[in-house]
């Protein structure tokens, strides 16, 4: 994700980064401006087809499918868009619920055995949730003595051991009936997490509708040198080049956060969310000698 100061205007309009749609589309924008400047030079020095009104009329259909095409993208846009939000508020709560969970595992005083449990199997289920959703199986920030199997369902695994776990304190009468309700709340709100992720991943915008808008937008800029090359001449280069930045930067854009857990310039920070999780958990989990060798430290 970009951090970017939205009140630096000048930085914005002349400085091109990565993630800016003129270097994807910079391609197409050129084979358009060629195919623009054809149509011109045929239309107005080879066919002669000034005097012919009816071409010139061509315009009015633009007039038309131009209000329509804007509502479309409009609607493209907020709906991205809303995904993308609806992943960032998934991963706030997954944030809240580790440091929830975190928080009170470390009022019922356990011993440090089941700290370190907690200290570890929590900020690794949310770094496996990122993975799953990336669709990256990546171990190198999971600990091997966990001996999880890749073909499985990582985040499942790891909250059927939270379970596990929680289950095994109230068995051995470590934590009352009532601290169980507690802990299973929050560990139970990981698992619906996982599933809301799992849900904006896994169900994009319909097909048909993707497909109709890119044919929508490419038909449209494909035949708008036809009927206004008469009024704009060889001026139609650069405005058909600027309508087709218009367009097909917004239905870029959309595609891009449409699936906010990627490694897009745009998507989430999941990396950045991860790692605060595991440093605030450490933090709250730490062994209790450790603990009081700091307060000790506060005292002197």
């Amino acid at each position: 994700m970009i951090n970017y100061n939205p009140k630096e205007w000048f930085t914005f309009i002349f400085r091109f980064t990565k993630a800016d749609t003129f270097r994807r589309l910079l391609p197409l924008m050129l084979a358009v401006s060629i195919y623009a400047g054809l149509v011109a030079y045929l239309e107005l020095n080879y066919l002669n087809l000034a005097e012919r009104a009816y071409i010139q009329n061509v315009g009015m259909m633009h007039n038309v499918l131009g209000f329509v095409i804007s509502l479309l993208l409009v609607f493209r846009t907020n709906t991205a868009y809303d995904r993308w939000w609806e992943g960032r508020k998934v991963w706030g709560g997954m944030t809240n619920t580790c440091r929830n969970l975190a928080i009170k595992i470390h009022a019922l005083g356990l011993p440090d055995t089941d700290r370190r449990f907690f200290r570890q199997m929590i900020p690794t289920y949310a770094i496996a949730l990122r993975n799953s959703l990336r669709e990256n199986e990546d171990f190198s920030e999971i600990d091997p003595i966990l001996d999880l199997k890749p073909e499985k369902h990582l985040p499942n695994q790891l909250a059927a051991r939270i379970y596990q776990r929680i289950n095994q304190l109230y068995t051995s009468n470590t934590i009352t009936s009532a601290q169980l309700w507690v802990l299973n709340e929050e560990a139970k709100s990981l698992t619906d997490l996982c599933g809301a992720a799992e849900r904006i991943k896994n169900t994009p915008i319909p097909f048909t509708y993707s497909v109709f808008i890119k044919k929508f937008i490419f038909f449209y800029v494909m035949t708008l040198p036809f009927g206004w090359v008469f009024s704009l001449g060889y001026f139609i280069i650069p405005v058909v080049v600027f309508i087709l930045y218009a367009l097909a930067s917004l239905e870029l854009i959309a595609e891009e956060i449409e699936n906010p857990f990627g490694t897009d310039a745009n998507d989430l920070p999941l990396d950045q969310i991860c790692h605060n999780i595991k440093k605030h958990v450490g933090e709250l989990l730490a062994d209790s000698s450790s603990k009081k060798e700091s307060l000790s430290k506060l005292g002197a």
